[in-house]
């Protein structure tokens, strides 16, 4: 493995040095063939229609057969290399054009191959899959693996290189759930059911078989149509949420109290309200309190009700929240801030059943639903002796952990996306959605606030992005400290420039040791700019981000400050020559 990386290592830099952007033409050449940049978006949507249109099965097909003509494509690049080159290093060039292509990163596990003995057994990991995460967007966890397209790739690329047919099976993939992809490799003979898998290399007469794709395309929407509809506000797909959302489903027809545990801004409350939309009381009343928000001194009479003239300013009888809820459910949120005599009243009303308000002696009869959750560690609440355990014991009749955000990284995209809608409706306000570089730092930032936090940043960049754009990452953050992966721009050639961030940190060193100062930086960015618009001053001005009056004010200090040098200079001249001839 280790030799593998190396190897990757040392010819990378020269693949890239083979990919070119023609300004003038428009053209993208890898080497000598041309290539494309395509929206992932757009090829999401293609490739989403042709799964609606035909069907899982052919639409595996074609995308694995358009896979494996570029895979042949790149291994005609590997073949011109493989003549100052062992196999290995030779074989490698298509990994890393998979890589350097934008499709996923391939990472080698295990290669052995023999070209001329026809011995092959090949074993990668793939990382940041675009087709897996794609059709886990779409379509939520698959039960197969789904990365057609790229597995064809390297089923053409391989049997191409080898001159033999070779067959990749995906053992793992990120649209079935797992962390990354892993493919195996091996000659098409050595898999038991190479056949079966061969036929998607195929192609077929669809006009044969128009039935049949009728009754699968409406076995497909069937099947769709079947997926348990989840409440509005309740979504996700990753594990950890749909482990916490189907012990939920399992409580919903009982009357047993549940306790919801997990991170402040998880989605608690929303949670409690599924509960109840899902049960036997949807039609009664859900009543909702914050225990942290009510101050200890008046948490008793809110709860229970309070009788006219149980203390001053008690002016007349009101029900609590106990009664208000009664026939449906009561949430009591933050329960590990309730006072230690609140406390013991709830046990009460656990056991029998029963309140009675501030100030009366008439005991009440409720019949509703208890539905409690906590940010904090009700057991070590217990432990530290802030909270009853008897009442524990009570309220932890049927907990749901419910993760945080962090942990439910394939959920973010999806809560994005319904709260980019919420609020531009909101705000009568048309978005297309989030650049993907925006949908990168939604995935990559830790959400201390989990999904509270996550709704709050979606509404900031609904304010901040212009109507009919892409929110951008700058309208989500307004900094980011995060480390990025290294992007490589145009050199003035038109090939890729590797080379521009270690001039960028050159030039920050040669600040940092005086050889360069900001005032000369300044000054060479300033003639650059203006050389480049060919003296334009406006144009200039928008290369460097400013006005035209401030370039044309940037522009006159600079000019002045090289005259006073000059003048300076002069003085200083006519000084050395005056005391010469004096001391002559």
């Amino acid at each position: 493995m280790t030799k593998l990386r190396s190897v990757g290592r040392i010819t990378n830099g020269d693949l890239r040095a083979r990919m070119h952007f023609c300004a003038e033409t428009g053209q993208i050449w890898l080497h000598e063939h041309r290539m494309l940049l395509v929206h992932a978006e757009a090829q999401g949507t293609l490739r989403k229609e042709l799964i609606d249109t035909l069907g899982m099965d052919r639409a595996r097909g074609i995308l694995t057969r358009m896979g494996y003509a570029s895979g042949v494509r790149d291994a005609e690049l590997a073949r011109t290399r493989a003549e100052d080159s062992s196999d290995q290093e030779a074989f490698m060039t298509g990994p890393q054009l998979h890589t350097l292509e934008g499709i996923v990163q391939v990472m080698p596990v295990k290669l052995e191959l023999n070209r001329h003995t026809g011995k092959f057994y090949a074993e990668f990991l793939w990382e940041h899959s675009w087709e897996g995460q794609s059709h886990r967007r779409l379509y939520g966890i698959h039960s197969e693996p789904v990365c057609w397209s790229q597995i064809g790739y390297a089923c053409g690329y391989s049997s191409a290189f080898m001159g033999r047919t070779i067959l990749y099976k995906e053992v793992e993939c990120t649209g079935m759930g797992h962390n990354n992809c892993r493919i195996i490799g091996k000659p098409a003979e050595e898999w038991e059911d190479a056949a079966e898998q061969m036929r998607f290399f195929n192609s077929e007469s669809i006009a044969d078989q128009l039935i049949d794709l009728q009754t699968q395309v409406v076995q497909l929407r069937s099947s769709i149509g079947d997926r348990d509809q989840l409440p509005q506000d309740v979504m996700g797909i990753s594990p950890g949420f749909r482990a916490a959302y189907d012990l939920l489903k399992q409580a919903a027809a009982s009357h047993i109290t549940v306790l919801l545990q997990g991170e402040t801004g998880v989605g608690k409350e929303v949670f409690a309200r599924s509960l109840h939309e899902m049960g036997p009381r949807c039609s009664k009343p859900f009543v909702a309190v914050n225990c942290a928000a009510i101050p200890h001194e008046l948490v008793e009479s809110e709860l229970f009700g309070v009788e006219k003239g149980a203390y001053t300013g008690a002016l007349v009888s009101r029900p609590g929240r106990f009664e208000r809820a009664d026939g449906g459910t009561l949430f009591l949120d933050e329960i590990g801030d309730l006072p230690a005599s609140v406390q013991a009243k709830l046990l009460r009303v656990l056991q029998d059943g029963e309140i009675e308000r501030l100030g009366d002696q008439k005991t009440r009869k409720v019949n509703m639903r208890l539905v409690v959750a906590s940010n904090l560690n009700l057991q070590q609440l217990v432990k530290e002796g802030r909270f009853r355990s008897d009442l524990y014991y009570r309220l932890n009749a049927f907990q749901v952990v419910i993760p945080p955000l962090r942990e439910r990284k394939q959920d973010i995209p999806l809560l994005a996306k319904h709260f980019l809608a919420k609020h531009t409706a909101i705000n009568g306000k048309k978005l297309r959605g989030f650049t993907d570089k925006a949908k990168r730092a939604l995935l990559a930032y830790p959400w201390p606030g989990n999904i509270r936090e996550l709704q709050n940043v979606v509404e900031r960049g609904v304010m901040l992005a212009p109507g009919g754009t892409r929110i951008e990452v700058k309208h989500l953050f307004l900094s980011s400290s995060d480390e990025q992966p290294q992007e490589f721009g145009l050199d003035p050639t038109g090939g890729l420039d590797i080379n521009c961030w270690e001039t960028g940190k050159d030039l920050l060193e040669a600040v940092f040791n005086g050889v360069l100062t900001l005032d000369q930086i300044e000054a060479m960015l300033l003639e650059t700019a203006v050389d480049k618009a060919r003296g334009n001053l406006s144009s200039a001005a928008r290369l460097l981000g400013l006005t035209r009056a401030q370039i044309a004010y940037r522009l006159k200090r600079l000019h002045e400050g090289k005259a006073g040098e000059n003048d300076a200079a002069l003085r200083s001249l006519d000084g050395t020559i005056t005391d010469s001839a004096i001391c002559r």
